[in-house]
């Protein structure tokens, strides 16, 4: 059966044992010289540029890159590829800002949860913490299960072993240095990610002919690129709102900009972060636009792999599996350290425990059990694309709510959470069901033919659309 792959199980594995043991040696290495909570949490607010900027591409890219822009390319055409790279990127900039304000307010911080509790009551800060530890377990068992399908579509390795051998690895040194192992392992996995990115770029543009290029898209699918085609915006407006969305929620990212050694730093990682982000999320898309123009029948997840391995060359396949352990790997210890963190500094408000409860080994049994059940669901192949567009639904609920409060003084908890709940019964009511055919109003409570086809075609994007400014109309009343 090795012969259907492009490298055999046991290529496949010597490599997931190597890059994961390397950088599981590298982070317990570098952690020895830094520890301490303060360390683990914020790496002691002494980061500079370059560890900050590697750290925080890093984070941002995942697995998920390798199949979600190209597989949305192919239906979502060039404005799905747009609002996929400037959704990536926009809470970069969105930081400079937001990011400054808050390391002045609270200079000894290390979470957004920590401004939200003193903003609003206890209730409704234990619900943004709920959904962001369920926005980011999501996320942690996408990136798992993401690399394991790859590597068994590369290889036939089985799901369970890959997924097993990522998660001890990453939990091993992440859960005994902090965000200080994450960034310094973030640092090293960029360097290779940008340098096997380039060659993929490379091989893709040299020796694919004309293939890969705008023209040839143009003259095989003409509505991928049309301002006629109408999901050229509703798919670029619906992944731009959802991944910025929950990107502002991504507790990683938080910990990063608290972990700045100074302003200044920050502004000028996240501006380069940005910049580094859109191409790198843009050319991932594109190839999903070449690939549906080449082959109608390809497998839209599988977009890149269908040009980069199609002939089959076994050094492509290996740079492709080093490329997403290194994607996965950066993501998983983000999530881990970021998930572990909220635990330690919001525990205490949130759980009733035992006042000598040591939050720190706390978390990390937290962890290891949300660790367990990611890989239950890495093993079995289990999609996730369903939960995490529901986590997105929820980020969008909340995010105009909660940002907005950091300016508006005006908005009291009470208000918050009708806004928030507004948001939240508008956006079910057109969430779309699995099999994305009908929802909860539209097909259900209320027949499909009594609303515009476009409102049943489109009920995915109206759903974010309608959880993330419903709220806004709460504001307006409040005035009146």
């Amino acid at each position: 059966m090795d012969k259907t792959y492009f490298i055999s199980q046991s290529t496949s594995l010597t490599l997931v044992i190597i890059i994961s043991l390397i950088f599981t040696v590298l982070g317990l290495y570098h952690s020895q010289k830094f520890k301490g909570l303060n360390n683990y949490l914020t790496a002691n607010r002494n980061i500079g540029l370059f560890s900050l900027t590697t750290s925080m591409v890093a984070s941002a890219l995942g697995a998920w890159i390798l199949f979600g822009p190209a597989s949305a390319a192919t239906w979502g055409g060039i404005g799905a590829v747009i609002g996929y790279a400037l959704g990536t990127a926009f809470p970069m900039i969105f930081l400079i800002y937001l990011g400054q304000k808050i390391r002045k307010d609270f200079p000894k911080g290390s979470t957004l949860i920590e401004f939200l509790r003193k903003k609003f009551g206890k209730s409704l800060f234990k619900l943004i913490l709920l959904m962001i530890v369920f926005y980011m377990f999501i996320f942690l068992c996408a990136e798992v299960t993401a690399v394991a399908i790859l590597i068994n579509y590369i290889s036939g390795t089985e799901l369970w072993i890959t997924s097993l051998i990522i998660l001890i690895g990453t939990l091993t040194y992440t859960l005994y240095g902090g965000l200080r192992a994450s960034i310094f392992t973030d640092n090293i996995q960029m360097i290779v990610i940008g340098g096997l990115l380039i060659i993929s770029t490379l091989y893709l543009i040299n020796f694919t002919g004309d293939q890969f290029s705008f023209s040839y898209v143009q003259s095989k699918n003409p509505q991928l690129l049309s301002a006629s085609y109408i999901p050229n915006f509703t798919a670029g407006l619906t992944f731009f709102i959802a991944v910025a969305a929950t990107n502002l929620f991504h507790q990683g990212n938080w910990q990063r900009v608290y972990a700045a050694k100074n302003n200044d730093v920050l502004k000028k990682s996240l501006i380069i972060s940005f910049i580094i982000i859109i191409p790198i999320v843009f050319f991932m898309g594109f190839t999903g636009l070449v690939a549906i123009s080449a082959d109608p029948k390809v497998v839209p997840d599988l977009g890149f792999f269908s040009l980069l391995l199609k002939e089959q060359t076994k050094l492509l396949s290996i740079i492709i599996v080093i490329l997403g352990l290194a994607l996965t790997i950066s993501t998983v210890d983000t999530l881990i350290n970021a998930i572990s963190s909220l635990i330690i500094v919001d525990g205490k408000a949130t759980f009733n425990l035992d006042k000598k409860t040591n939050y720190l080994v706390f978390s990390k049994y937290i962890i290891i059990v949300l660790s367990i059940i990611a890989f239950i669901v890495a093993s079995k192949g289990f999609s996730v694309l369903y939960l995490f567009l529901l986590a997105d639904l929820f980020c969008c609920a909340f995010v105009l709510t909660v940002f907005y409060s950091f300016y508006n003084k005006a908005i009291n908890e009470k208000t918050a959470y009708i806004s928030i709940l507004i948001g939240l019964i508008g956006g079910f009511l057109l969430f779309p069901s699995p099999d994305f055919s009908k929802s909860l109003l539209v097909g259900i409570l209320m027949s499909k033919e009594l609303f515009a086809p476009f409102v049943s075609q489109s009920l995915l994007f109206l759903s974010f659309i309608v959880a993330t400014f419903l709220p806004v109309v709460i504001f307006k009343l409040k005035k009146f």
